[in-house]
């Protein structure tokens, strides 16, 4: 592994859990052009999952202790349930005037992530989705209650070569982890449902993906402007006896509007549990 030292040790950005979110934040830091593949270090277990990353000159390997040694910036990106674990592994290496932690780990609070490091090591909460990966994801950001305006303005500034970002407050992380996060998926299962909708009412499966996909990108485009609320929007297409409020009102009246809440209250509850339920709160 390089040693790299100067400004282009402060530019390295280690992430440790390369799973699906973390190889989407790869993707997206070096897809953005700000980063180059070789500033970016991806640590796995099974590290040769990573193959890929690593012919594309990603710095891939399962030590963790060597990713952080070269980066000023610590991504982690693991389950909740090895977040303990890893921290163990690597909270000797960590140095407080040196590195900055930012965790996208379900569910941990700052001060329980400060106590397992037993360092006063900046750590900030993210919670990205993988749209990361191109440049897309609505990213959250929160410090605790002490904000230490620098380290905001370094996470910040990284994470906006990825998409949009939000400073929130850390009790709304679980929320946005519904939010954001759940809420990909939520809503790439609606434009599954749409394509499938296209099918049956006469379009081939490809091409009714793409018609739902592009009607999907232009109505969230629509409400990026300012002062758009999606109630207005919906009225400027629906008529009088019209097809489009009563294909909406068929979708109210099976529980679209509804269906659609529960997912995300039920996503923010088990996200509140997830790292309790593994660490049973005691470590």
């Amino acid at each position: 592994m390089k040693n790299n030292a100067g400004s282009s040790f402060n530019k390295n950005i280690a992430i440790l859990g390369g799973g699906n979110i973390g190889q989407a934040l790869a993707s997206g830091f070096v897809g953005s052009g700000k980063y180059k593949s070789s500033q970016i270090y991806i640590t796995r277990r099974q590290y040769k999952l990573l193959a890929g990353y690593k012919k594309r000159g990603y710095d891939v390997s399962g030590d963790n202790i060597k990713a952080v040694e070269s980066c000023k910036t610590i991504i982690i990106a693991v389950q909740p349930g090895q977040l303990v674990n890893l921290i163990k592994s690597i909270r000797e290496h960590i140095k407080p005037g040196k590195h900055i932690v930012m965790s996208a780990v379900t569910g941990v609070e700052i001060e329980s992530i400060k106590n397992y490091f037993e360092s006063k090591v900046p750590v900030v909460r993210i919670m990205p989705n993988t749209a990361v990966a191109i440049g897309e994801s609505m990213t959250c950001i929160a410090a605790d209650g002490n904000r230490n305006s620098k380290v905001l303005e370094h996470t910040q500034s990284i994470l906006d070569n990825l998409g949009e970002t939000v400073i929130i407050k850390e009790e709304q992380m679980t929320s946005a982890t519904a939010l954001c996060a759940c809420g990909v998926a939520f809503f790439l299962r609606s434009i599954r449902a749409a394509s499938q909708g296209g099918i049956q009412i006469g379009f081939a499966a490809e091409d009714a993906l793409k018609m739902a996909a592009q009607t999907a990108r232009g109505a969230a485009s629509l409400l990026q402007r300012p002062s758009i609320h999606p109630e207005s929007e919906i009225d400027k297409v629906t008529t009088p006896k019209g097809c489009t409020i009563a294909g909406l009102n068929r979708m109210e009246f099976a529980g679209f509007s509804s269906a659609m809440i529960q997912g995300y209250v039920t996503a923010a509850e088990i996200a509140d549990s997830l790292f309790k339920q593994n660490n049973n709160c005691n470590e």
